[in-house]
């Protein structure tokens, strides 16, 4: 499974197909899940950035509830959980943030050894993991990062 969130938030199969996210808060679930790149998330911050600063009544229970639409989105072993809160089980580099991460790091690598083509090449190919703002399709988040 591979994930985005350098520009609309965005999950695929690794074949390339696309997975169905659905509504605005299972995206910005998932957003929020993808940003800590396999850290637990506590469930207090997430329901935070999930309603955005304006939970439900229930909000651990709407949570929950949102948790296991996004496991029979993505399936159920792609979403963790244990008592420090709900993790994205997934590889750095599955995750577009973490290989933008991994890629501008070998171009510091590389410029600090006199590679400038190699550095080069692999900013190159870094910003063309941009699709637009990053979390462009969550409400509210004015704050997004650009490229």
């Amino acid at each position: 499974m591979r994930y985005g969130i350098l520009g609309t938030t965005q999950a695929h199969h690794d074949d390339g197909t696309p997975v169905p996210l659905g509504g605005a808060r299972l995206r910005a679930l998932l957003a929020a899940l993808a940003l800590r790149q396999g850290r637990p998330v506590p469930v207090g911050t997430l329901v935070d950035e999930v309603w955005d600063g304006e939970p439900p009544a229930d909000g651990p229970g709407a949570l929950q509830t949102l948790v296991g639409r996004l496991r029979r989105a993505l399936g159920r072993d792609a979403i963790g959980s244990g008592p420090e809160g709900y993790r994205l089980c997934a590889a750095a580099d599955d995750i577009d943030l973490g290989r933008f991460q991994q890629l501008t790091a070998q171009a510091e690598q590389a410029t600090a050894g006199g590679r400038a083509e190699q550095a080069a090449e692999l900013l190159r190919s870094a910003l063309g993991l941009w699709r637009g703002p990053a979390l462009a399709d969550l409400p509210d988040r004015s704050a997004a990062a650009g490229p």
